[in-house]
């Protein structure tokens, strides 16, 4: 069977079966240790995105019509998307048979007609991934350490403690599924002190407060669409009531066993009062209440973020493995394709 486009909508019942299927297989093959996807709301995970974003979706089928690869594009920003994120999977007994670089073409080809310049992919570095990506030209750019923080093997006594050591004149809030209008703004500007980059909960842009407010309820109404339950913590000034600091978590229906740690940030005039610390160990402990059922929590950091490292340290996340962003130039990658035939 020729491989083929479909717009996320357009999935049956058995298109998102076998799609969980590969994933699954490939989980097992490479990352035996990693929770395995659930079918619940894959339908919602994979139409749901903000409203200037773009998703393709891609399905190759063997001559068996069972299917060997899938890969998603999305173009963040509407029509003025200059990088495109790739996510590609393939099944572990069709490797070596040029699924993966027929998936990667089909990309590389929609991005190109869609305008998009460059593609994005992370990669774990302990996956045969790596030489995939190597192999068609990506380049790193840049390396991010994984750390895990296992749930059965939480000291919640020192979580406790940690989440109680609050500077005088501030207070915390904990809020699940968003924020309240009454903080939208403030939330905003404190935002708007991260620099941009596509798979946040939402793209930041260079305006700030008011304005910025709807995009960020777009972001979490469409994280709730996609079966993604958000868990927030948020500083609060007194006597204001603006926030200051937050720290975002996020459960999915797909994989509930583990939450993401997205955007923890504290505006620079409140820095050195221990916030974000106190901020991530209150969230711990509301998630302990709300996802009974979580086995673990991931988080990023750059290599160079070591006041970062060392609150999730001292939180106890251990580093569990690197992972790799990786670019390629459109015209460039095509080009490529096209030599190796």
């Amino acid at each position: 069977m020729p491989l083929k486009q479909l717009a996320p909508g357009e999935m049956t019942a058995d298109d998102l079966r076998d799609w969980c299927s590969v994933l699954n297989d490939m989980t097992a093959a490479d990352m035996p240790a990693e929770p395995r996807w659930r079918t619940d709301r894959l339908s919602d995970y994979l139409t749901g995105s903000l409203p200037d974003d773009r998703r393709f979706l891609f399905m190759d089928r063997d001559a068996d019509g069972d299917l060997v690869g899938h890969a998603s594009l999305i173009l963040f920003g509407g029509e003025q998307a200059g990088t495109g994120v790739v996510e590609m999977s393939t099944r572990p007994s069709a490797r070596g048979k040029g699924v993966g670089s027929r998936l990667l073409r089909a990309v590389a080809e929609c991005a190109k007609a869609n305008g998009c310049r460059t593609l994005s992919v992370e990669v774990i570095a302990t996956t045969p991934a790596v030489g995939f990506y190597d192999r068609h030209g990506f380049t790193r750019a840049a390396v991010e350490q994984r750390h895990l923080l296992r749930w059965a093997d939480i000291d919640w006594e020192k979580i406790e403690q940690a989440a109680g050591r609050l500077a005088a004149g501030y207070r915390l809030e904990y809020h699940a599924g968003g924020v309240p209008d009454r903080l939208m703004d403030s939330y905003a500007d404190v935002k708007a002190n991260l620099r941009s980059s596509p798979g946040n909960v939402a793209f930041v842009p260079e305006w700030r407060g008011s304005a910025y407010a709807p995009a960020l309820r777009d972001s979490f109404q469409t994280l709730a669409r996609r079966g993604m339950r958000s868990h927030i913590a948020v500083a609060i000034a007194e006597p204001f009531g603006n926030v200051v600091g937050l720290t975002e978590l996020v459960v999915s229906a797909q994989r509930p066993t583990r939450a993401d740690q997205y955007d923890t940030v504290v505006a620079p005039q409140h820095r050195s009062y221990g916030l974000a610390m106190t901020m991530k160990a209150r969230l711990l402990t509301e998630l302990r209440r709300a996802e009974p059922q979580l086995v673990d929590v991931q988080t990023w950091t750059l290599e160079t973020a070591d006041d970062v490292r060392w609150i999730n340290s001292e939180l106890g996340f251990v580093h569990d493995v690197d992972w790799y962003d990786y670019e390629a130039d459109v015209d460039k990658l095509l080009a490529r394709l096209d030599r190796r035939g």
